[in-house]
């Protein structure tokens, strides 16, 4: 074995091994592609692909990773991609088109080669892969199952605590409801962990027969545990069993001759049954399935997800992908992978849209998440048949309102490109506001819109630290330079910068993009208010060399965008100013004394009260306090004598 291979094998070992699948063996082999070699160049390094199971990795003219995928004989694969006469999808070309290198990885196992997949895919983000970007957080509903009375409650970070959760739900709106529905239905407490600990007498919930009160009263927890199980059923879609439950329950209270007992039962049931009238039966079978579909057009793709729990469809969610170039199965398959790595609750079925490669595989990883059996299958007759079609409607259909919106937006684009007299397409648009108090707290906020979208990923704020106090002027040309002669010149240019306020500012944002060399580069207008004292109509649009504001005549739509974004950015920066002032209002004398944080400086003000009761207070007693000692003591007094 040459030195030469020994080296190459040492730098693939150190640039993967953060991603790699622990506990394989691993093998590497390295084919970089040339676009300029000749086609017999190109089948000689076919030729010597290994035939195993692995992945590749697609890289372009500069070196970027634009493709992950896997392969259980990965000459085969690659010999479909660079084979002429096998190519017969149009996104298979494009993709080819890109690649001026590859990177093989072999492993021991499809299993292996799919968690190692996933795993670069996570850390390299190809272009073309499928990559889930809900970045949104969908609000869930939590049960602590840790504290000896649970409270129910709205959350919107899952986290693997040993609690209870319940979604996610599709819209804030829908988990206030089940919520309501809960607190109505259910005598759970509503009060906090802290108010819990601290109330010496019930609550009005209580009075209202609402609450049991387990603040203040003496209940007993298996009968607060058994209300727990019953909310567990309902929020897991069981309602009809549990309708069930309560009227046995309710039959033998009468029995017994409890007739108030027996009548808030009745009462419980005819809440829960006008709440499943809402709920939609579609299966008679009463399982919990997840159903997947997956719509595609040429440059974009639509996934819908079917809730069903209990045999009811309870929600709905949908996912918009854009410039995949991977196959529809795979595509499915990679979207499968991602989004039950990060799900709370897999259910035992999950019925897709299209035939998956590697379903056996798959239905292995999750049945080790899950901690039991799930089937993952293509339905072709029957109801399930039925649940799919209705999966794939709802995709088409979600896949065609996306077009329209986003032909509608680029539309849009075009008009205002017209409108500005514009060199090339606003895709890109970004907007400065400062916000302060009195000259207090001085930031800056920029927000970033993209094909007419706020794209909040790219959102930055500023804390200016050379502007004089009042100084707005002085304020944008210091952040102009920050953002675009920065450390951060390596973020993408906009095609337009829009800065709020009139001729002044404009000066100073062209000023500033002329001394950085970007004039040519990023076209400038400002956005005024405009004077009710003159009885102005609109707000007005300024552009460089032009002494007044551009006419947008009819054409309105352009000009509420540029008005909806200055406003975002006036939102955003306010956000971050008012932050900065509570936390400024939070901070007292203690926080800058060495060996004083948050524990011991909430304990010195929760037994003296004030940072002067603190400051008057003997050492010794500062000394004997709990988590204190004589040196921190004597650092705290010398500390508040100083200050």
């Amino acid at each position: 074995m040459s030195d030469l291979y020994l080296l190459t094998l040492s730098v693939k070992i150190i640039e993967y091994l953060p991603a790699l699948f622990l506990g394989a063996d691993f093998k590497f082999s390295n084919q970089v592609m040339d676009n300029q070699k000749s086609a017999s160049e190109i089948q000689k390094q076919l030729s010597r692909t290994p035939s195993g199971p692995g992945v590749y990795l697609f890289k372009d003219i500069q070196g970027k990773i634009i493709y992950v995928g896997k392969a259980g004989q990965l000459k085969k694969r690659l010999a479909s991609y660079f084979t002429k006469n096998k190519r017969a999808d149009t996104k298979i070309n494009v993709l080819v088109s890109k690649v001026a290198a590859f990177d093989v990885i072999l492993v021991g196992s499809e299993k292996e080669a799919l968690i190692l997949e996933s795993n670069l895919i996570k850390k390299y983000r190809p272009r073309y892969n499928v990559i889930l970007k809900d970045d949104k957080r969908y609000p869930c509903l939590r049960i602590n199952t840790r504290h000896a009375y649970p409270r129910i409650s709205i959350v919107r970070k899952i986290r693997k605590d040993g609690t209870l959760f319940f979604g996610p739900f599709t819209s804030a709106g829908a988990v206030r409801q089940s919520l309501k529905i809960v607190n109505r239905t259910f005598k759970l407490r509503k009060c906090s962990d802290r108010e819990f600990s601290q109330r010496t007498r019930p609550c009005l919930h209580y009075q209202m027969r609402r609450c049991l009160a387990p603040c203040c009263m003496d209940v007993d927890k298996k009968t607060y545990g058994a209300l727990i199980q019953e909310v567990v059923l309902f929020l897991n879609g069981r309602t009809p069993h549990l309708i069930m439950k309560i009227k046995k329950e309710m039959n033998q209270q009468a029995n017994l001759e409890r007739y108030e007992k027996a009548a808030e039962l009745r009462d419980k049931i005819f809440a829960l049954e006008k709440t499943l009238e809402k709920q939609i039966s579609i299966s008679a079978d009463l399982k919990d399935r997840d159903v997947l579909a997956l719509a595609t057009s040429s440059d974009h793709a639509m996934i819908t997800m079917l809730y069903v729990r209990g045999g009811f469809l309870l929600g709905k969610r949908q996912f918009v992908f854009e410039k995949v170039l991977a196959g529809e199965a795979e595509m499915l398959a990679g979207f499968l992978r991602q989004f039950y790595e990060q799900a709370h609750m897999i259910p035992p079925e999950i019925l897709v849209s299209h035939d998956l490669e590697d379903a056996e595989i798959i239905e292995g990883i999750l049945k080790e998440s899950r901690g039991g059996k799930v089937t993952i299958h293509r339905p072709q007759r029957g109801e399930k048949r039925h649940l799919s079609l209705m999966a794939m409607e709802n995709a088409e259909n979600g896949l065609r309102e996306a077009l329209a919106s986003n032909a509608a937006d680029m539309a849009l684009l075009i008009r205002l490109k017209k409108r500005l007299n514009m060199k090339r397409l606003p895709k890109r648009i970004e907007c400065f506001d400062n916000s302060h108090l009195f000259g207090q707290a001085s930031v800056s906020g920029m927000v970033v819109f993209e094909n007419g979208r706020p794209k909040k990923e790219s959102y930055r704020t500023y804390r200016l630290k050379t502007a004089a106090m009042h100084d707005d002027y002085a304020a944008m040309a210091e952040v102009l330079g920050r953002r675009y002669g920065g450390s951060e010149g390596h973020d993408p240019l906009p095609d337009l910068l829009v800065v709020d306020g009139g001729k002044g500012q404009l000066n100073i944002a062209g000023d500033i993009l002329n001394m950085l060399g970007l004039s040519n580069t990023i076209e400038i207008i400002g956005i005024a208010k405009r004077d009710e004292k003159k009885d102005e109509a609109r707000d007005k649009i300024y552009q460089m060399g032009r002494a007044n504001p551009v006419a947008f005549g009819r054409d309105l739509d352009g000009l509420l965008l540029l008005q909806q974004i200055r406003d975002e950015a006036h939102r955003f920066a306010l956000q971050y100013h008012r932050k900065l002032r509570g936390k400024k209002a939070m901070r007292s004398t203690l926080d800058d004394i060495y060996g004083i944080g948050p524990k011991r400086k909430a304990m010195l003000l929760k037994h003296f009260g004030t940072v002067e009761s603190v400051e008057m207070a003997d050492l010794g007693v500062l000394a004997a306090l709990p988590g204190m000692n004589p040196k921190i003591a004597k650092a705290l007094k010398e500390g508040l004598r100083k200050r």
